[in-house]
């Protein structure tokens, strides 16, 4: 079976092709050993209860506003919590345009996500702020919480003593005590070496640019398109 294989193709396209072909095999065979390792984490490491700010599930009101601890934020303790470390507040005056591409899509799959995990978005920037962005990103399907006035984004490493953050995301299961393990982090920068790149599985639009003849090149997504 070859899908999209053509008569009028030339041996040296096929041969190329067929190269490709295991390269894609084998970069599947090595993910799915990647997610194997990830699996095997275990979970020993508990995380403080934090407390963020939170307002009302319907996007389009402002209050009452609310504290709510990093354990209440699983709305069902049975299944892990995923939180999205966004980009916006702090030494980030404005909200991350590569953060703001990834939250996008989440918006659009956060009814498939909630089948299998509980699903949040952190940002250090105030609730009001916050809010307000989501509502101009039409984020009605997610829950936005601040992280503003805590510990919460320098104990995990996604923002440092100046306030500079980093894109990522942490994962969390909740033990039948109530107390809270984290179980994985993930940011965009993997190294101080590799600056990105390092949760580009997060989003579609990346691996869409890299099937088409110019790959991605120098392309970043921005805040607004004209």
């Amino acid at each position: 079976m070859n899908p999209g294989r053509m008569e009028t193709e030339s041996a040296g396209y096929r041969r190329l092709r067929d190269e490709l072909l295991e390269a894609e095999i084998a970069l599947k065979d090595q993910r799915e050993r990647v997610a194997a390792l990830r699996r095997n984490l275990p979970l020993d490491t508990e995380i403080q209860d934090y407390e963020f700010h939170e307002g009302p599930a319907d996007l389009t009101k402002d209050g009452p506003l609310s504290m709510v601890r990093l354990s209440a934020l699983f709305d069902d303790a049975r299944k892990p919590l995923v939180v999205y470390q966004y980009m916006f507040g702090g030494a980030q005056k404005r909200p991350c345009p590569s953060c703001t591409m990834w939250v996008d899509g989440f918006n659009g799959v956060a009814h498939h996500l909630r089948q299998n995990m509980n699903f949040a978005i952190v940002a250090q920037a105030g609730i009001r702020e916050l809010r307000e962005w989501g509502r101009e990103r039409n984020w009605h399907g997610l829950r936005l919480v601040s992280s503003h006035g805590s510990g919460f984004k320098s104990v995990l490493n996604f923002e440092d003593g100046e306030g500079k953050q980093r894109p990522g995301l942490s994962v969390f299961k909740r033990s039948d005590d109530g107390s809270v393990k984290h179980f994985y982090s993930a940011s965009a920068q993997m190294t101080d070496e590799i600056k990105t790149r390092g949760i580009d599985l997060l989003s579609p639009v990346w691996n869409l640019l890299d099937i088409t003849p110019d790959g991605r090149g120098q392309w970043d997504p921005k805040l607004t398109y004209y």
